[in-house]
């Protein structure tokens, strides 16, 4: 059987640790990032942005996932940003050999790189590397999709909790991609996820639970929950009225994409291609938009409050976000 490979952390001692910016879905995370840019600018560096986001690597899908601007790719050097058709899937594996490659591509540069993104497998497999988990078994996951289909996926969750109680406890009963993938690890295993993941390296046995000497941590955590989802029901209608649904529409042209391809399993677009489809109104559209971005969040949140010893700031404290700025600067000062 074919697996994933292992993914075993690596840091040059004679380089300073590398900046990681993470948070929740619109902590302003990008925002953080492009404030440094334009300070390191003013200090005669170079950041490059290593993006650690599983929806940015797909071409096409540019509204819905808050995409940086051309503006803001024109002015910092981004990585990991379309790369991939729709069509193709990204795993954590690959992001954390990439994330590693282009770290030392941009200090052969004499550039300094900084990722950023909220994809929580995906700091976890580059901070702390992954076990081998199989790859995907297209016979299986059709087999599980129909299964879901029949009998709705939470009582699919309620099978995982069967087989994977600690896996099916951090997911929602209707995240059917996450669902599928527990499930269809443990048929192919016959091991629970959990414990593949468990068996990964890391510096005290449990998941991501401390950082690495050599990566610097800055978590943007709102501590007003309310607030947070205002600002992203906001921003979702922004996106519809930027064009999100023509972007889909656009998507559905080719007939290649289908409902159960990871990109367009991405929240929001989920959403809206089954609005496209007929499934459900543009009212139920938005309001699944919004749940499962509501849900995204807790999740990050989630894995990130698991992190021992991260440096916390709240994006909607002036003065700690003020304080997360100085934080990265001062970050950048090692490089000098």
């Amino acid at each position: 059987m074919q697996t994933e490979p292992d993914i075993q952390p690596t840091h040059l001692p004679d380089h300073p640790p590398i900046l990681c910016i993470v948070g929740p879905t619109g902590a302003g995370k990008t925002h953080l990032a492009m404030a440094l840019a334009k300070y390191a600018q003013s200090i005669g560096q170079t950041i490059e942005l290593i993006s650690m986001d599983s929806a940015l690597v797909y071409r096409g899908l540019d509204i819905g996932s808050a995409k940086p601007s051309k503006l803001e790719q024109a002015t910092v050097q981004h990585h990991l940003l379309d790369i991939l058709e729709p069509t193709e899937s990204y795993s954590a594996a690959r992001f954390a050999n990439d994330a590693k490659r282009l770290c030392e591509e941009i200090r052969a540069r004499g550039n300094i790189p900084v990722v950023v993104g909220g994809t929580m497998l995906y700091w976890r497999a580059w901070a702390h590397g992954l076990s081998s988990l199989p790859p995907a078994d297209p016979n299986i996951r059709a087999r599980l999709d129909e299964q879901g289909k029949v009998i709705g996926w939470p009582a699919m969750h309620s099978e995982l909790a069967k087989v994977d109680p600690v896996t099916a406890a951090r997911l929602q009963p209707n995240d059917s991609q996450r669902v599928q993938r527990a499930l269809e690890i443990y048929q192919i295993t016959g091991k629970p996820m959990s414990e593949l993941l468990a068996d990964a390296p890391s510096a005290d046995g449990r998941e991501g639970s401390v950082i690495p000497g050599w990566i610097n941590l800055v978590s943007l955590e709102p501590s007003d929950r309310s607030r947070l989802h205002q600002n992203l029901e906001k921003r979702f209608d922004e996106m519809l009225a930027g064009g999100l649904l023509e972007e889909v529409e656009a998507l559905r042209k080719n007939p290649e994409l289908h409902a159960d391809l990871p990109a367009i399993r991405s929240v929001g677009y989920r959403q809206v291609w089954e609005y496209l489809s007929g499934d459900i109104d543009q009212t139920e559209m938005r309001y699944r938009a919004l749940a499962a971005t509501r849900q995204l969040g807790k999740r990050q949140l989630t894995w990130l409050r698991a992190i021992a010893d991260r440096n916390t700031f709240d994006p909607f404290n002036p003065n700690e976000l003020e304080a997360a700025l100085g934080f990265c600067k001062q970050s950048l000062t090692r490089w000098l």
